[in-house]
């Protein structure tokens, strides 16, 4: 599914199906998984947490087992941060006790109130129980669009220099991700022990998207929806969207977010 849905993530498909596969083959795991997804709007994070859900658990995103936190929804007020903490790790706790092979999504790092993270760094190292429960087995999944920018500007800088996306590689990303998600006062991973005790298993940073890629994201939403894919509208909804950077337009603004919307000005 990764291979035929998901455009224009060489590096994601790797990283993703490495880590998940030797996770899950791996009867007595010595920590959780920990993923962090980095790259703009529309570059596929929120899709590939979901894919990894549906495959993983019976019912996908609505299964008693997964746990999807939005700081906007969840913890909206910086004031309450220490109430926030308290009722979080309860919330894990309580859930891992339940089923140790749970899975926790955190969406919009970006925007989470520094500090409020920590409270899960006990149930992410390699200890053997925490708070009387087993958690070994838990998958944790960061989703961020802090650090697209720099990965936008990278990818934009290894095309001018000739060098195709499947041969960018993770050591070419790395430093600026970190310098930008980490290292920020304003990110949610703020001077956090997740980072600083090395706790986050795969850093996988998602690259902007081409023309191509976005026609792909149309055919796939056409028959998906069992729409006609004509390639006049397949061509029209790919130019309507903006790109980047101004002079040359080589990169999706949007990625492939507002593909689905597009499509309805047509059928």
């Amino acid at each position: 599914d990764l291979a035929m849905n998901l455009v224009g993530q060489p590096l994601v498909r790797q990283q993703v199906t490495k880590g998940v596969r030797e996770f899950l083959e791996n009867q007595n795991p010595v920590k959780p998984l920990v993923m962090s997804f980095h790259g703009s709007t529309g570059t596929g994070k929120t899709y590939v947490s979901s894919m990894l859900i549906r495959y993983l658990f019976e019912g996908g995103l609505q299964s008693p087992y997964v746990h999807h936190f939005s700081p906007i929804v969840h913890f909206p007020h910086a004031e309450q941060i220490e109430q926030y903490k308290e009722s979080l790790k309860r919330w894990i706790q309580g859930n891992l006790t339940i089923c140790g092979r749970s899975a926790f999504l955190f969406d919009e790092m970006d925007k989470m109130h520094p500090g409020l993270i920590d409270v899960i760094v006990p149930f992410l190292g390699p200890s053997w129980v925490v708070y009387g429960t087993n958690y070994r087995k838990a998958i944790f999944i960061f989703i961020s669009n802090a650090g697209g920018e720099q990965i936008n500007e990278m990818t934009l800088d290894l095309w001018h220099a000739r060098k195709d996306r499947e041969e960018i590689s993770l050591q070419d990303l790395e430093p600026a991700i970190s310098k930008a998600v980490f290292e920020n006062p304003q990110s949610g991973f703020w001077k956090s022990g997740i980072i600083n005790e090395h706790l986050i298993d795969f850093v996988v940073p998602f690259l902007p998207l081409k023309r191509h890629h976005v026609k792909q994201c149309v055919i796939n939403e056409l028959v998906q929806q069992g729409l006609e894919v004509r390639p006049g509208v397949v061509q029209e909804v790919a130019e309507s969207i903006p790109y980047f950077p101004e002079e040359e337009k080589i990169f999706s603004s949007t990625g492939c977010k507002t593909v689905a919307s597009r499509i309805s000005f047509f059928f």
